[in-house]
């Protein structure tokens, strides 16, 4: 035992002290805050205005009033509460304009109502144009009134020229949503502001009342949770996995491994290596999980979290690591390079990409016949139990200690699979092995 020890501590400190591995493990959070930084300069640009002219053809008359009105009030400054007021009374490209950085300076260009619609969608490729043609917009005959003898309301055909801002489009939208509005509520002599007070019901924050007090909601956590800790457990297990497949092959490619098995016995190597990338493995788990509690813990949102969670992380972890890692070393010990692997991996990257596949459903309804029987069934069971276990209704606890009892089984049943193949696999060198092969190996270890 003290010589598997001895293995797995050269394999952790061989990898941990590394460039590559010190890289690898903070690359992610640093992208994350580097994006985090540089996010708003990227996506939207305060200082970008829509500038330019629409052309309008009105055959109601009606509308153009009203379209001088919004696009007069979309000159002056609009104060950030204003912009929230208009995006819940339905104006909510003025809220998208302003998430994306731009503001709008319009120009009206009144077309006759019988203007030929044809001749006019020339007038948006005009070469060398005094001011950008955005659009051109022709309003329906009975977007204001309706047809007599019908109760539907028209709209308006909008035509841009090719190669334009798509925000340029999001701001002519807005004016004439506003202006047909503003139209229909004048024909009908009502009153706007009444109409936005009545039709208007603000959305408000619900509070989580628990045995331990009360607290605002968070909207989407419980959707949140589920798949970060299944993106956890997946990680870990692939992280760990690819790192013991890719040292196992270049160990046999390189006849290192002969040198290490004449000191120590095939089973006293693989336990080492085992031992080593799940510690390596939970060292990164640690690291990402420890920030996503710490970015918990600044936003007040920590007791949100059940600890609990984290515990059955661990376990299912373990169960997933000795399951699907020792099988995917057991393929690195029988090929002879990593193009060969390939071939033998596609079943145990499946194992872990079903249950990312099929999360939502689970999250969504956590004890239908679908999630219970993914939850049940080894290996997918740990990745479809801790996505019930992180959902808004748990399983019962019996189900829990059922997926926890298969799965140690299917540790044993992985393990045993995985040591015979490595103790035949790692001096044998040739043509790569099918599954017909390593079965045979398996009788003959």
């Amino acid at each position: 035992m003290n010589k598997v020890w001895q293995i797995a501590g050269r394999e952790f400190f061989a990898t941990v002290f590394t460039k590559a591995f010190l890289i690898g493990l903070l690359i992610v959070p640093l992208i994350g805050a580097v994006l985090l930084l540089v996010a708003p300069s990227l996506f939207g640009d305060r200082n970008l205005t829509i500038e330019g002219e629409i052309a309008v053809i009105d055959p109601t008359g009606l509308v153009l009033p009203e379209v001088r009105g919004a696009i007069s009030a979309r000159k002056s400054p609009v104060a950030v509460d204003e912009i929230v007021e208009r995006a819940r009374a339905g104006g909510a490209e003025q809220m998208v304009l302003s998430v994306l950085g731009a503001s709008t300076r319009l120009t009206l260009i009144e077309r006759p109502a019988a203007a030929d619609v044809e001749q006019e969608k020339l007038w948006l490729n005009e070469p060398t144009p005094a001011a950008k043609h955005l659009a051109l917009v022709v309003v329906h005959a009975n977007a204001v009134e309706p047809t007599p003898g019908t109760s539907n309301l028209g709209t308006y055909d909008l035509y841009v020229p090719p190669r334009q801002d798509n925000r340029a489009e999001v701001a002519v939208q807005g004016v004439m949503r506003e202006a047909i509005i503003e139209a229909r509520v004048f024909a009908r002599g009502l009153n706007r502001t009444e109409l936005t007070m009545l039709t208007t019901v603000p959305r408000v924050r619900s509070v989580t009342v628990g045995a331990d007090g009360e607290r605002n909601t968070v909207f989407g956590f419980n959707i949140v949770i589920p798949v970060v800790f299944m993106g956890l457990l997946i990680m870990g297990v692939m992280f760990a996995g690819q790192g013991m497949l890719t040292t196992t092959v270049e160990e046999k490619s390189n006849r290192v491994m002969e040198v290490l098995l004449s000191a120590v016995s095939p089973m006293q190597l693989m336990g080492g290596k085992l031992i080593a990338h799940m510690g390596i493995s939970l060292l990164a788990m640690s690291l990402y999980l420890g920030l996503g509690l710490v970015a918990l813990v600044s936003f007040s949102l920590f007791g949100l979290l059940e600890v609990k969670l984290i515990l059955y992380l661990l376990i299912f972890y373990v169960i997933a690591f000795f399951t699907i890692g020792s099988l995917m070393m057991a393929v690195g010990a029988a090929v002879n390079d990593m193009r060969e692997a390939q071939q033998l991996m596609m079943p145990l990257m499946m194992t872990m990409i079903v249950p990312w596949m099929l999360w939502w459903p689970i999250v969504q309804n956590p004890n239908s016949t679908l999630a219970v029987v993914v939850s049940l069934v080894p290996p997918v069971s740990s990745f479809g139990m801790l996505l019930r276990i992180a959902s808004t209704s748990p399983p019962p606890l019996w189900q829990v200690w059922l997926s926890i009892g298969r799965g140690v089984a299917g540790v044993l049943g992985s393990v045993w699979f995985a040591a015979k193949v490595f103790r035949v696999g790692i001096l044998t060198f040739g043509k790569a092995p099918n599954l017909k092969t390593l079965i045979a190996w398996v009788r003959a270890a």
